[in-house]
Parts: C-alpha cells; sequence; structure tokens
C-alpha cells in the first residue's frame, strides 16, 4: 500500500522527528510512504477564528494536492478532523468540491487510526523504557473517536510500563488560538492536566497531536519536572 503523509504545519516547522517517526513505522509494517511537496496546512486556524473564506482557498489546495493519495495520514487528530467533519462546511455550496471532499475524507486517517483500524495492526515492533501516561487530544477522542487505538499500540510496545491518567478525558487548554485569547484559563487547565501527569508517576506523558504535547512540554519545562512530552510515532519509532 502507499501512502501520503500529511505532516501538518506543527510537524513540519517544530517536530520533524515526529513525521520521521511516522514514516519509520509505516515503512516497517511494509507501507510505502511519499511526501508530497505541494502541501501546506489543512486550514483549522482560520477556520477556528472565523476566517472560512481563506480556510476554503487553503482547503482547496489541500484537496488538489492529495487527489490522487490511496490514503493519506496524519499525525494529528485534529487535522484529520478538519478534513473530515469541517470541510463539509466548507464547501456546502460547491457540489463538485464537496464530492472531492468526501472522497478524500473517507482517504483520510490519523496515524493510530490508520495502524488499527485500517491496517489491523498493533504490534509494530516496537520497544521502550519507561514509564508512559497517555494525553487523549480532544479532536482525537471526541471527534474521530479514537481511544482504543493509541493504547492498544502502546500496551503492544516491549519494555514500556503503561500508567492511566486521571481526568483523561479532559481537555489541556491548548486549542491553538484559545491559549492566547483565553490565557487565563488555558493555564488552569493546563495546571490540571500537569498535576495529574505528576501524580501518575510518569516519566513520558504521549498523545497523538503535538500541538498538545507541545503546550504540555512548556508546562513540564516551566515547573521543572522530569516528563517528556513525546508524540506516539516518536515511541513506536523507538526514540531514545
Amino acid at each position: 500500500m502507499r501512502v501520503a503523509l500529511f505532516t501538518t504545519c506543527l510537524v513540519d516547522h517544530l517536530y520533524p522527528q515526529v513525521a520521521r517517526g511516522v514514516e519509520r513505522v509505516l515503512r516497517r509494517v511494509g507501507v510505502d510512504v511519499e511526501l508530497l511537496s505541494g502541501q501546506t496546512c489543512c486550514g483549522q486556524l482560520p477556520f477556528n477564528d472565523g476566517f472560512w473564506p481563506e480556510a476554503r482557498r487553503i482547503a482547496e489546495h489541500h484537496l488538489d494536492v492529495f487527489s490522487h493519495s490511496e490514503a493519506v495520514v496524519a499525525p494529528s487528530g485534529s487535522c484529520a478532523a478538519m478534513v473530515r467533519h469541517f470541510y463539509p462546511l466548507l464547501f456546502a455550496d460547491d457540489p463538485l468540491r464537496l464530492t472531492q471532499v468526501s472522497d478524500i475524507a473517507a482517504r483520510t486517517f490519523e496515524f493510530s487510526e490508520f495502524l488499527v483500524r485500517r491496517l489491523q495492526v498493533t504490534d509494530v515492533g516496537a520497544s521502550f523504557s519507561g514509564r508512559v501516561t497517555y494525553l487523549a487530544s480532544c479532536h482525537g477522542y471526541r471527534e474521530l473517536h479514537l481511544w482504543e487505538e493509541p493504547l492498544r499500540l502502546l500496551r503492544a510496545v516491549r519494555g514500556l510500563d503503561y500508567v492511566p491518567l486521571e481526568d483523561v478525558e479532559e481537555c489541556c487548554g491548548f486549542g491553538g488560538a484559545f491559549s492566547v485569547k483565553m490565557a487565563e484559563l488555558s493555564g488552569a487547565m493546563l495546571d490540571a492536566k500537569i498535576e495529574a501527569i505528576r501524580r501518575s508517576g510518569a516519566q513520558v506523558v504521549t498523545g497523538t497531536d503535538v500541538s498538545c504535547l507541545m503546550h504540555l512540554d512548556g508546562g513540564l519545562r516551566r515547573r521543572g519536572l522530569p516528563v517528556r512530552a513525546l508524540h506516539l510515532a516518536q515511541i513506536l519509532a523507538g526514540e531514545p
């Protein structure tokens, strides 16, 4: 099978090691991966802030870039959810584009979703030493209904000690521009999440969205806590 890796903005600019991890894992399970140079953003940020015409132009480009891909895999539940659940809103008045959206949305997957639901793979041959807890990001959990998929992958990792996180379904407080516009509320939500991580005794917190992990990583560093924030792909790829 040949898939296109949609790197997403944050991964492309700040966390390229996550894209490398996704590619390494997919190739390990027999998938051919291509990186399309024309890709940019999914348009989620302008969409969430109400700039729908701008988001629509970005979405049109995204649809054209990935129009011939057998499958599109993203290391981000929020970006996959944008394509599957919110592109139809952007093109509700354009039947031709709406047909294209439906076609590409059906071929767009979040990373753990693609492994477990599409490939029926839970053991990717990964090894990782350490005590790990899992953060359920809002878009993946609430919009893509991803819950067991990441956990099944983690539990199959050799040497990994998984510990559950209290109130795992509660938001970390990032929410893109929300963390800037509502900084005080965002910070309070972050404090609660970090306290739950501290109580878990985990050495690593993992998840499926680098945006949430970036938010947590900043808070953990400011508090001097010895906990690393790693994307699921980094753990499955065997990052030390």
